[in-house]
């Protein structure tokens, strides 16, 4: 290990095993820095919404922040590993924070109604026009973290240390934060003491702020089935071997993983999101597929759903009678989505500067969800990032009251009808990631 690589390593630990913070710091300045700020961060996701770019084609939106980060100062690293973009600010002896904002839109028609409401299409991977939206918050995700460093610019007499950001590509797709990892961050740029960010919540009103220790989002893992048969015609069943049957025999029973041999107190999920064999209803197919979707939050969970996967698999295809060389073939696919997994120490640290800035009730202790954000990648590498990720409330408290009352919810997210209260989202943001940063690198 060199001298600068093990000068970082020891400011992580001693940033770690520092005592929790107190919320004595004057949070006035950093409301009014963020109310100012909030105003061009609005003004930036009306024009963030109405231009979205699917996931690997954030070509503009990358450049419009790199232009952001260049106007105040940044060192600009543009197209690492893609089209994120990187950028270092320098402020002074002190620990490295990683603030991080994903870039991508989703191929979803928008019908909201909004005056900027989106309106474009794009080119899929597959060749195919879609509409694309921003259903899933990004714009204000970027939003917030533009005018958070605004802010913190602004504020720079109030924090020691540097700034590591990073604008991430496709992470609807879990592609960009391991494409970002892959090109070096933590291997070319200063290693951090934690990484933050947020993601709205249209659950949570809008000015409050959910905060979780341990597990915040779950694992993802994607297993592929394709369970094979004797096809024939339909009349004649005798001389078959019906996969369908085995695939549904298989799907029934892979339930009972969850429920008979994973404890209840280890959260997981097995979805079939997909079942496909068979082209007319007198015709018994050769061959059906399956997906799979897993959710979990601990590593020996997911081993243990692959394990019985694969034994259930094998033993709906004994028992209707096929030899071994016609077992299902089980692919599990390469591609990780990690869970997110809050540092606790860190998390009591956000909640404490979070309610020193927004006051105690606006900070909600919050479950873990079942979504995935590959935010967890920057967590999971050899250097064991400290992650805090962070809710943002983002539906208008009287809509979710009026909600509520008619036994409603609010449009979730991935919806064509997202509605957030923009600007008190917005705001919101801005306040409690602008005084967590400080209140991290408080001289």
């Amino acid at each position: 290990m060199n001298m600068n690589r093990r000068i970082q390593w020891i400011t992580v630990i001693l940033w770690m095993a520092s005592s929790l913070p107190a919320a004595g710091q004057n949070p006035e300045p950093i409301r009014a820095e963020a109310s100012r700020q909030a105003v061009y961060a609005y003004d930036l996701c009306k024009h963030l919404h109405q231009h979205p770019e699917l996931s690997f084609q954030e070509f503009e939106t990358a450049k419009r922040m790199a232009m952001e980060l260049e106007k105040l100062g940044f060192t600009v690293t543009r197209n690492f590993g893609g089209n994120s973009v990187i950028g270092l600010f320098r402020n002074g002896p002190g620990p490295v924070v990683m603030l991080r904002t994903d870039m991508d839109a989703l191929p979803v028609e928008e019908k909201t109604g909004l005056e900027f409401a989106s309106t474009r299409k794009a080119v899929n991977t597959a060749g195919v026009e879609v509409p694309v939206m921003h259903a899933c918050g990004h714009d204000i995700h970027m939003s917030v973290w533009v005018g958070t460093l605004r802010s913190l610019v602004s504020l720079k007499k109030e924090w020691s240390g540097t700034l590591l950001v990073v604008a991430q590509q496709a992470e609807e797709v879990s592609g960009g934060a391991g494409n970002v990892l892959e090109a070096g961050l933590y291997a070319k740029f200063p290693l951090p003491s934690c990484a933050l960010a947020f993601h709205i919540n249209p659950e949570l009103p809008s000015g409050s702020v959910g905060i979780a220790g341990g597990p915040v989002f779950g694992g993802v893992k994607t297993v592929e089935i394709t369970v094979r048969g004797k096809g024939g015609h339909g009349a004649y069943p005798e001389k078959c071997v019906d996969p369908v049957v085995i695939a549904s025999r298989l799907v029934l029973d892979l339930q009972t993983i969850i429920s008979r041999e994973i404890s209840p107190l280890d959260p997981a999920v097995i979805t079939v999101g997909s079942i496909h064999g068979g082209t007319r209803p007198n015709i018994i197919p050769a061959e059906v597929k399956l997906e799979l979707s897993l959710r979990y939050y601990s590593e020996p969970v997911l081993n243990h759903m692959l394990t019985s996967i694969r034994r259930m698999a094998d033993g709906a295809a004994q028992s209707a009678g096929l030899d071994v060389k016609n077992y299902p073939e089980v692919n599990i696919l390469p591609e990780l989505t990690p869970p997110v997994i809050n540092e606790p120490v860190l998390a009591q640290k956000l909640k404490t500067f979070t309610g020193g800035i927004l006051g105690n009730d606006k900070v909600v202790e919050v479950k873990p969800a079942m979504v995935a954000e590959d935010f967890g990648k920057y967590g999971v590498t050899p250097e064991k990032i400290s992650l805090g990720l962070m809710w943002l409330g983002s539906s208008d408290p009287e809509l979710l009251k009026t909600l509520k009352e008619n036994g409603e919810e609010p449009a979730p997210l991935h919806s064509p009808n997202l509605l957030p209260d923009y600007r008190k989202t917005i705001e919101t943001g801005i306040t409690a990631m602008t005084g967590n940063v400080i209140g991290l690198l408080k001289p």
